[in-house]
């Protein structure tokens, strides 16, 4: 699925150099009349091998190899622009523009690339830096001039090129350039399909989806039936929450081209986002049958049959899918989440300790941990945990949450805070670390740590549902609070009003503000939603408070009998039914 982030596509070190990372000169031990050039004709470097070298030449070169040696940058720059100047041999013109970049001269940039040109007009490296220059000066009519060469000359790569450039100047904060001499190349090409799909890319890395859905409109028209084009309308309405229109483009363009193995991989994946599990299966399997060996609509296949608790169908697909060498970690690793669904735990661990290569290697890891400590092999979980820590350096953060569970699981909320507490130190504004650490807070009953830091979290992103529900829940700790709890959780709820553990934490809001009646509605319906126990012993509570006791211990012995050790079921035990019995 594309993204809408300008990747970087640059596979020219000196664009690269033409950034914040200029590239080092080629090192001073190489010959310098030998010097290999992109794009230089083959006909030209026979023709020089075989001519002998002048003098004043031959000297000017060695002054510039032994200046570039000893670091005299400067020097070596006017030698290989002087020897460029004697000979009218392009690969000198390049090497000075090199050090030229490298030593950030822009001036000297500037005129070392003009006479590569001269000398080599079709070099499209020369050609791409020129045009980064005058985008960067703001000269959009010599920029203009530039792309037109590109277009003219490798019409296939000017897309590309494009992303280049923009890639470049995005970082430097000069994008609008890129935009300007876009306009005005439009202008002389309305027939280039190319240039408006580019804009609309920008547009949309602008969050201009109203621009970006005019362009993407003229790219089609340049180019009636262009898949990419149409794929990206769709993402379009995608990012603008709009699956409708997106589902409307895509299936109008599946029809039109039944055969576009895009399109409808594309359509699949809106189709899965609306939770239209069933429509995208048939899409994917549409496309099994037009191409047996098209397994990653296979793979995608067994996905859905998950996602509907269809699991024997989705264990026959995995289990075919082991004979593909690309697909059989991957299916290892769901056959494992398959066992564990069925509570076989050996069998799940055998799967997952079978996922040793592909891109789930590290989840696999984590989810024979889980399954570990959900099966209280503490030990065993902690060793492996450890192993993890060393073989996957750079997944410290997913595995400092990770040890933090282990530890909660243990109740040693102390050593999980202590962690996460260290962590933050490295990445304070962590979100994930921040919500964890403030849960761990709350544990050790402290609620001010706990408020510190999902108010963190809110600073950083003020519609974090996670965050709104966890702090009005911990505000509900202080009558005092109750006021300010009802407002972060209000807003919750409003950004997810069907969100159980939402519903009942507003519930337990009305309980403890005295509307019993209307906590019961609330945490009835939060229940019906998920049959969670801390949602049980909330509901089980008002009902007692209500004078509705066999209903309550009816509640109570159902859940209890599931989770005979859960702690919210317990203290509501204690509290309210033990402690009601007096």
């Amino acid at each position: 699925m594309l993204i809408f982030k300008l990747l970087s596509v640059i596979t020219l070190v000196v664009l690269n150099g033409c950034a914040d990372s200029p590239a080092k000169p080629r090192d001073s031990k190489e010959s310098a009349a030998p010097v290999k050039t992109v794009g230089t004709k083959e006909k030209t470097q026979q023709k020089e091998s075989k001519a002998s070298i002048d003098p004043e030449v031959l000297f000017t070169l060695l002054t510039a190899e032994i200046a570039g040696q000893r670091g005299q940058y400067d020097i070596a720059l006017e030698g290989y622009l002087e020897a460029a100047k004697l000979t009218h041999d392009p690969r000198f013109a390049e090497r000075a523009t090199m050090i030229a970049i490298y030593i950030k001269n822009a001036n000297k940039t500037n005129e070392t690339v003009s006479l590569w040109l001269r000398q080599d007009p079709k070099n499209q490296t020369a050609r791409k830096i020129a045009t980064l220059l005058a985008l960067r000066s703001g000269n959009k009519s010599a920029a203009v001039e530039h792309l037109n060469v590109i277009l003219a000359t490798d019409p296939v790569s000017f897309e590309n090129t494009l992303l280049e450039l923009a890639d470049v100047l995005q970082k430097e904060g000069k994008i609008n350039t890129v935009n300007y001499a876009l306009d005005a190349l439009s202008k002389q090409h309305p027939d280039q399909a190319d240039i408006y799909f580019m804009q609309a890319l920008l547009a949309m890395q602008n969050k201009d989806k109203n621009l970006a859905e005019i362009k993407i409109q003229q790219a089609m028209k340049a180019k009636p039936g262009w898949d990419k084009a149409l794929v990206f309308q769709a993402q379009i309405a995608v990012f603008s929450g709009d699956l409708k229109k997106a589902k409307t483009l895509l299936k109008d363009a599946s029809v039109k081209y039944p055969n576009n193995k895009k399109i409808n991989k594309m359509l699949a994946q809106v189709l899965i986002k609306a939770e239209d599990y069933e429509e995208a299966m048939a899409v994917y399997e549409g496309m099994v049958a037009a191409d047996p060996k098209d397994f990653e609509s296979q793979f995608a296949v067994g996905l859905v049959h998950l996602q509907l608790d269809q699991d024997e169908q989705s264990e026959d697909i995995f289990k075919k899918l082991l004979e593909q060498p690309e697909w059989q970690y991957q299916a290892r690793f769901y056959l494992g989440k398959i066992e564990e669904k069925k509570g076989h735990t050996k069998k799940a661990l055998d799967w997952f300790d079978k996922v040793t290569d592909g891109p789930l290697v590290f989840d696999a890891s984590i989810a024979a941990i889980a399954l570990l400590e959900k099966d209280k092999q503490f030990n065993e979980a902690n060793s492996r945990l450890s192993l993890l820590v060393e073989k996957f350096p750079k997944q410290k953060l997913r595995l400092v949450l990770v040890q933090a569970e282990f530890y909660g699981q243990q109740k040693q909320y102390d050593k999980a805070f202590n962690l996460l507490s260290d962590a933050l130190y490295d990445f304070p504004d962590q979100k994930e670390l921040l919500y964890t650490h403030a849960l761990m807070a709350e544990r050790l009953n402290k609620p001010e740590i706990a408020e510190e830091d999902l108010k963190k979290i809110l600073a950083i992103e003020p519609d974090n549902v996670e965050a709104l529900n966890a702090l009005g829940y911990t505000l509900l700790n202080k009558s005092s609070r109750y006021a300010d709890a009802e407002k972060y959780l209000q807003k919750a709820l409003a950004l997810q009003p069907n969100e159980a553990v939402i519903i009942d934490s507003y519930g337990w809001l009305q309980f403890k503000l005295g509307n019993t009646a209307k906590a019961l509605a609330y945490l009835q319906q939060a229940y019906e939603k998920q049959q969670e126990n801390e949602i049980a012993a909330h509901l089980a509570e008002v009902l007692w408070a209500l004078g509705r006791k066999e209903e309550a211990k009816k509640l109570f012995s159902n859940a209890i009998k599931e989770s005979p050790n859960d702690e919210y079921l317990r203290d509501f035990q204690r509290r309210v039914m033990m402690g009601g019995a007096k």
